[in-house]
């Protein structure tokens, strides 16, 4: 495959599904608007302040290399945190995950000696390019009800968007809003949307200038490069975990298939339950070669 050839597949590949460029576009310094329009589309709220956790740059390549999570986290208004993922993928785990990732979120952000009534609300909003549920309503929103008193809601410090966007290709939706705008516009395949959100929405067709600049950026480029690097090596040890991994009698390939997995990022669970060992095993190998 000739250079010129790979430049091409790469190009074509540079929307905002692409994890990299979603966090890229989102989160560099001086694309606040963008953010800032997308997420009062979404929750509806004016925002008055935001800050951005960090920006996708060269100093995160070794992270990304290795499978770093690709999220965008902002902090708005007065403590508000929210949490903006692309997942194009399904990998099974996604409702899963959310909550731990919440929950984890949540600690992290809440001061020694506060009040828990003063802890700061987090929204998750997943952004997926799979349907996850058996209705045809593309955005969901959760909320936490008493069972037998279904109107009180209760656990209003965590919320979470399920944005699906197949269910949002095959609908009929209004473009006047704004939110379906900006779906169109991460989407990328519905020409006719794509042309009347970028003529009713300023921010967004100022976005498009802003996406033709950046998808031209070596740096851009090399970050997808490696991330693209990371899934392949990921699915090849994941493979091989399945097919070698199960022998007990080879026993050195196996330590190999956990140094590998680790090395991925891969969690200790997952990777006692892939390669058909205990934890105990799983967190000795760990030890020893010090990942």
């Amino acid at each position: 495959m000739t250079v010129k050839t790979i430049e091409t597949k790469i190009k074509k590949k540079l929307n905002l599904k692409n994890d990299v460029i979603f966090k890229t576009f989102f989160s560099r310094k001086g694309n606040e608007k963008y953010l800032i329009d997308f997420l009062n589309a979404v929750l509806k709220i004016e925002i008055t302040n935001i800050k951005i956790r960090e920006e996708v740059n060269l100093e995160k390549l070794s992270e990304i290399e290795k499978g770093g999570r690709l999220d965008i986290q902002a902090q708005l208004n007065d403590g508000l945190i929210v949490n903006i993922e692309m997942q194009v993928r399904d990998l099974g785990n996604i409702e899963e995950r959310n909550e731990i990732y919440t929950s984890k979120t949540i600690s992290r952000h809440f001061l020694k000696g506060e009040n828990y009534k003063d802890a700061k609300q987090v929204i998750m909003i997943n952004i997926l390019d799979y349907n996850l549920f058996g209705f045809d309503e593309y955005i969901s929103e959760t909320v936490t009800v008493l069972e037998k008193h279904r109107d009180y809601k209760v656990n209003s410090i965590m919320k979470t968007y399920y944005i699906e966007l197949p269910k949002f290709r095959k609908s009929n939706v209004d473009m006047n809003e704004k939110l379906n705008q900006w779906l169109a516009f991460i989407d990328d395949e519905d020409r006719g949307k794509i042309k009347m959100a970028e003529e009713k929405n300023k921010v967004i067709r100022e976005g498009r200038i802003e996406m033709n600049y950046l998808t031209g950026e070596a740096e851009t480029r090399r970050l997808e490069e490696l991330k693209e690097k990371w899934e392949s090596d990921w699915n090849s040890s994941m493979s091989y975990a399945r097919t070698d991994g199960k022998n007990e009698g080879r026993k050195e390939k196996q330590i190999k298939i956990t140094r590998n997995l680790l090395e991925l990022g891969m969690d200790i669970e997952t990777i006692a339950k892939v390669t058909e060992q205990t934890l105990e095993e799983v967190k000795n190998i760990k030890s020893k070669y010090n990942l």
